[in-house]
């Protein structure tokens, strides 16, 4: 596996700002990683249908989804990026001291939306993770993004890993008054990387919006041809990511559920099995920084993707949970070790004076079909369906794939983005 660790010179080189928000990545990761790994079981024990949970999810990814669209574009103009964040993190606080404190289904699906849970976000700050994207690329030169977004993705899915291991510790409280207290744990660790996110972001501090020119004067008109340009690529990249959204919507938020209903394991096994996919999503995030360098971002993204859907398919003809859950796996390192490779692809498409509303338009183009997933598949898994949602994510994934290469492929012959 690929050494997970930045070298100290260069993370010494890193400003100090982009080292605090990679910190801050990582506390929130171990709350979201236990959230994806035990979450749907939780809901599962105290009674909830499949049908129930699906549509708690895809509420929360809707809410987020609306969220993005208000606070990205915004950020570009007003600047306040901090603020945005440490609202996040008070209000992951307060989601999760309210799913503590009760299990009433009402104010439990309230938390639930509010905090996001379930969703797995990779460490970032869900609907206001553009905010992160868009600081980050302001410090980052364009050479050094793609590795350091990498970078930045395998903090998150390693205290995802962390996260989603923690959760066999519920396997342990085997009678049902004791085992719904121990899935109460999820929301602690999701309490304290909050409370993490708060103090690390105290000491935070940003640069000012471009708001001006070189001499201070008002910022200089967009030259309309780049902009065209730069709207052409923003259109195309809602076109791909919808059917990328509607594909991962149809399997990953209800992933550890389906393992209980096709194989009858709990979260003593899927926990660590989760944990697995987390750390291959690592490794495979840190060996998609370096392939960009040497064959460009776009082919990355194709080709490991690529082979993460032979992946998918095969998932569900698996006759043992072992070998479902170690191709899942496999397909993490696959697709979401692209993750960061995909955000520098976006990080390039516009300039600095829109990075905001394009990293808000790649998430929200993802967040809303993928919204739909839950309910269609949670459907589908109520019907006793099983492999019908592996089979609709795999067409949406295909035709993804063939998208993206064709529309971003043609600038694919540099190792990052202009």
């Amino acid at each position: 596996m690929p050494d997970a660790r930045m070298p100290a010179d260069a993370a010494a080189r890193l400003p100090p700002d982009v080292r605090r928000l990679v910190a801050l990545r990582a506390a929130r990761s171990l709350g979201q990683g236990a959230q994806v790994a035990a979450f749907s079981l939780y809901l599962h024990v105290l009674g909830w249908s499949a049908a129930a949970i699906g549509a708690t999810l895809s509420a929360a990814l809707l809410v987020g989804a609306a969220l993005t669209l208000a606070v990205g574009p915004s950020s570009d103009r007003i600047g306040g990026r901090r603020r945005f964040l440490l609202a996040y993190e008070g209000i992951q606080a307060g989601a999760a001291l309210l799913a503590l404190a009760t299990t009433q289904p009402a104010l439990l699906a309230l938390a639930a939306v509010l905090g996001g849970f379930g969703r797995g976000a990779n460490g970032s700050a869900g609907p206001f993770g553009p905010l992160e994207q868009a600081w980050l690329a302001l410090r980052l030169p364009p050479a050094q993004r793609g590795r350091v977004f990498s970078i930045n993705t395998a903090v998150g899915f390693a205290g995802m890993a962390v996260g989603a291991a923690a959760t066999a510790l519920i396997g342990l409280a085997a009678t049902p008054p004791w085992q719904q207290m121990a899935y109460r744990g999820i929301f602690l660790l999701t309490l304290l990387g909050a409370l993490a996110g708060l103090a690390l972001l105290a000491g935070l501090r940003e640069l000012p919006p471009a708001t001006s020119g070189p001499a201070g004067g008002a910022a200089p008109s967009p030259d309309p041809a780049r902009r065209a340009a730069e709207n052409r690529d923003l259109r195309r990249l809602v076109a791909v990511n919808a059917l990328n959204g509607l594909g991962i919507g149809m399997v990953g938020p209800l992933i550890a559920y389906w393992f209980l209903l096709r194989f009858g394991h709990g979260p003593d096994r899927i926990g660590p099995a989760l944990a697995a996919s987390f750390v291959l999503a690592a490794a495979g995030a840190l060996l998609a920084g370096r392939l960009a360098q040497r064959h460009g971002l776009v082919r990355v993204v194709v080709g490991m993707r690529l082979a993460g859907l032979v992946l998918l398919l095969a998932i569900p003809l698996m006759p043992g949970f072992a070998l479902a859950a170690a191709c899942y796996a496999l397909r993490a390192g696959m697709n979401q070790g692209t993750a960061g490779v995909r955000q520098a692809v976006v990080a390039g498409l516009t300039g600095d004076d829109r990075r905001g509303f394009a990293a808000s338009l790649q998430n929200v183009s993802v967040q809303i079909p993928r919204a739909l997933g839950p309910v269609l598949a949670g459907l589908m898994l109520h019907a006793g369906w099983l492999t019908a949602p592996f089979l609709l994510a795999a067409l949406c994934q295909a035709g993804y794939l063939l998208l993206y290469a064709r529309f971003f492929g043609g600038g694919d012959d540099r190792p990052g983005p202009a």
